[in-house]
């Protein structure tokens, strides 16, 4: 008998595909099939990766264990929601959902039915990630910028992210990413932003100070000609620079001579691979132990990195309605 987890995957747009993709590649996961509304765009992904077409969701749910969720970000809880009642397995992407109270929902409903329940912060799962991690130290100031050029247009679709603020669709990830390395309570935070090309903030900055005495300063913007993934760490004793985009990074530390450069070549890993393994992982490790066990971002991580995004965006509005001209 196989231990390969039964997988599905809902909405194989952009991301989705790499998620049933990667599924059809792994040893551990049996792609039972994929489902979207769009279903001419679901019978060109299966026809790529041979996999079975489902024109209806919970169908697909009942043949599986797990499921991937990569639908937009405003149909989160109403797409993710029913998987968790049938007692399924869900990896859903990041944002977490559309509000934080949503999210909340979605938590409550996966803790009443005993599954695994991950979000998909890729990040996390970056090589420059693991490499912080493992040289954690005490955190002084963070600063990070996230650049990227605006979406393309999609026929008779907003473009890819943007129905949501530039803050849960970019700076989210380094958001959780933050609240992961400084070990601290948020003590207070400003934060500024307009909407330049779509309905929603398209650029973004906020400066976070925590109760430990650590800063972050975060710039997103889906607006830039130039892509950048950057971040920054300065500790009491060493600056350490990872640039995501290249997998490459550099590290200062001080000693009794002076300062010590060293330039940092991380191993490239398919990061999203990573995360698919990581919460297949959380659900064997589940059945064997018959104890839930959260996968590398939990739900609440997700939550956390939601509601400090969302506490973000109103305070942007609230800025912008008091000084609008």
């Amino acid at each position: 008998m196989s231990d390969k987890i039964k997988v599905g995957v809902v909405g194989v747009g952009a991301l989705g595909r790499h998620h049933a993709r990667l599924y059809n590649l792994s040893k551990n996961a049996d792609v039972v099939g994929i489902f979207d509304v769009n279903t001419e765009n679901a019978q060109k992904v299966a026809g790529e990766f041979g996999l079975k077409v489902y024109t209806d969701m919970k169908e697909l749910a009942n043949d599986c264990e797990a499921l991937s969720v990569a639908v937009p970000a405003t149909f989160h809880m109403q797409t993710t929601v029913p998987l968790l009642e049938m007692g399924k397995h869900v990896l859903v992407e990041k944002p977490l959902a559309a509000t934080a109270e949503e999210g909340r929902i979605m938590l409550e409903t996966a803790k009443k039915n005993k599954v695994v329940f991950g979000v998909g912060h890729t990040e996390r799962f970056n090589p420059a990630m693991d490499y912080l991690v493992s040289h954690s130290g005490n955190t002084c100031f963070i600063e990070v910028h996230r650049l990227a050029q605006y979406p393309p247009a999609r026929p008779g679709q907003h473009r890819r992210g943007t129905e949501v603020s530039v803050v849960h669709d970019l700076m989210i990830h380094d958001l959780d990413l933050i609240l992961e390395t400084v070990n601290s309570e948020i003590e207070r935070f400003d934060a500024v932003g307009t909407a330049v090309l779509s309905e929603t903030e398209d650029i973004v900055n906020v400066r976070i100070k925590f109760k430990n005495g650590a800063c972050a300063n975060v710039t997103a913007s889906r607006i830039s000609e130039e892509p950048q993934r950057r971040f920054r760490v300065f500790q009491d004793d060493a600056y350490i620079s990872m640039d995501y985009g290249n997998n490459s990074g550099v590290v200062v530390k001080k000693n009794k001579l002076g300062l010590v450069r060293k330039n940092v070549s991380l191993d490239p890993k398919n990061a999203l691979a990573a995360e698919l393994e990581d919460f297949i992982s959380a659900i064997k490790e589940s059945k064997a132990t018959g104890k839930i066990v959260d996968p590398k971002v939990s739900g609440m991580d997700g939550l956390k990195a939601l509601q400090l995004a969302e506490d973000i965006v109103t305070e942007i509005r609230r800025y912008n309605k008091k000084y609008a001209k």
